[in-house]
């Protein structure tokens, strides 16, 4: 068993521990778990997107076929509600753990004018000036408050915040690499203390803002194109490095704590902890060559 970290954060890797029905299989975007520890994977699947496990990987339910185009985020809010981003039609829906859709934000197909125009992983490339939502939304947190946070990453370069019934309050974000800026914004968070936290990926840089969108700082430590976060209940932040295939474990304050991997795990997409100070990471296999066609979500289990 191959074995990770350092200190008291150590764990044993664990590929194999999701048991699928026979016959399925489970493209990996992105992976959040509940209060009551059951993993949810968000799926690049048609027949099963949301396949929800128990911590120990005994498949529980399945839900969503025929409802989304490219899987992309997911997140749970303070009431256990499911958010997730659907990111190439540009719509981010809450829904019930069972599968009940309450509430869709943002017009299906929408590309705000932002330069770019193309439906493409390299849209941020074309940004040349802030748009409103949405052009190919990345990452999602919602704060106690209901409030809805999204980072518009792909073809913009904004977080815009939204009110718990979907409407928008206001939007922050240009293009560039000073403070503020962003070039792909593709994962956010809201620490304990209330800050937001960015995923700047493009900009190899985590910054920190307050809830009205202003800047507080950018974090110390050099990350790998950082795309998504996880906290757990000492706020301790776990980070999955989307163009360096690391995960790392920082303080609140962005000093790091352990990491590991490197590039076979190049495109990793989705990070989640349970009660337990388990992880799940949505990453390439030990034995590919990495990308993202054939992530899986990997759990890693704390010694």
């Amino acid at each position: 068993m191959t074995t990770v970290g350092s200190g008291k954060h150590t764990y044993e890797m664990h590929e194999q521990w999701a048991r699928l029905p026979q016959g399925w299989e489970m493209p990996a975007a992105a992976v959040a778990v509940d209060k009551q520890d059951r993993v949810f994977c968000f799926n690049r699947s048609p027949h099963h997107p949301v396949v929800i496990f128990d911590r120990d990987g005994n498949f529980l339910s399945s839900w969503g076929e025929g409802m989304f185009t490219f899987p992309h985020a997911i997140t749970f809010d303070g009431g256990g509600h499911v958010w997730l981003v659907d990111r190439n039609v540009g719509q981010v829906m809450k829904f019930t753990p069972e599968g009940k859709l309450l509430l869709t934000i943002g017009k299906r197909g929408y590309m705000s004018d932002t330069g770019n125009t193309v439906v493409s992983s390299d849209g941020y490339q074309n940004v040349t000036h802030p748009g409103e939502p949405f052009n190919l939304p990345a990452g999602i947190a919602v704060a106690p408050s209901g409030d809805i946070f999204i980072a518009d990453g792909y073809g913009n370069c904004r977080v815009h915040r939204f009110a718990p019934d979907g409407k928008l309050r206001f939007s922050w974000g240009q293009p560039g690499s000073g403070p503020g800026q962003f070039v792909l914004p593709h994962g956010v968070l809201i620490d304990r203390r209330g800050h937001v936290l960015v995923a700047d990926r493009q900009n190899d840089r985590v910054q920190v803002f307050n809830q009205d969108g202003k800047f507080l700082s950018i974090w110390p430590t050099e990350f790998i194109g950082p795309a998504v976060f996880a906290t757990d209940e000492d706020d301790t932040v776990y980070i999955a490095e989307h163009n360096g295939g690391y995960t790392s474990i920082v303080t609140r304050d962005g000093e790091r704590l352990a990491r590991w991997g490197g590039p076979v795990h190049r495109s990793a997409h989705g990070i989640a902890v349970d009660s337990q100070g388990d992880m799940y990471v949505v990453q390439p296999p030990e034995r590919s060559e990495g990308g993202s066609r054939n992530r899986i979500v990997t759990k890693f289990v704390r010694r």
